[in-house]
């Protein structure tokens, strides 16, 4: 578990620190620049325990699916936000007037889109690690 936490926590990075880059690029920033925070991979490393609810929802469609799995990364993201916030003061990503669509400064529902496909990618994440090399 504690292998598959690991991975989930740098695959997350990787994915938020190419997001990140690829905004800087059309916005006109031809460094490239992509960031995250360290907050940041614990968080995305607790996909280790929706392992289950993949298990769950498994025979499901994928429309279906893609769409619990945005429901669910909004719910982390909204939690992990606000426990974030209450224990140091502030949320390291904080979507305050940065988009029409954000909700509390915690989350953008206008990223849906990128948790749905997120949420269908880490699926096979997951049955990659558990079939092919038994993590």
């Amino acid at each position: 578990m504690k292998y598959r936490f690991l991975i989930y926590g740098l695959l997350g990075w990787t994915m938020e620190i190419f997001w990140t880059g690829l905004g800087s690029l059309l916005r006109g920033d031809f460094r490239l620049q992509g960031f995250s925070y360290l907050w940041m991979f614990p968080i995305y490393g607790l996909a280790v325990f929706l392992e289950p609810v993949h298990d769950h929802i498994r025979n499901l469609t994928w429309v279906i699916r893609g769409s619990i799995w945005t429901t669910v990364i909004f719910g982390i993201e909204l939690i992990t936000g606000l426990a974030i916030e209450l224990t140091v003061g502030k949320v390291p990503w904080d979507y305050t007037g940065s988009s029409y669509y954000s909700i509390a400064g915690l989350i953008r529902l206008d990223y849906a889109p990128v948790w749905f496909v997120v949420g269908l990618l880490f699926e096979k994440v997951d049955d990659f690690m558990r079939t092919k090399i038994h993590l």
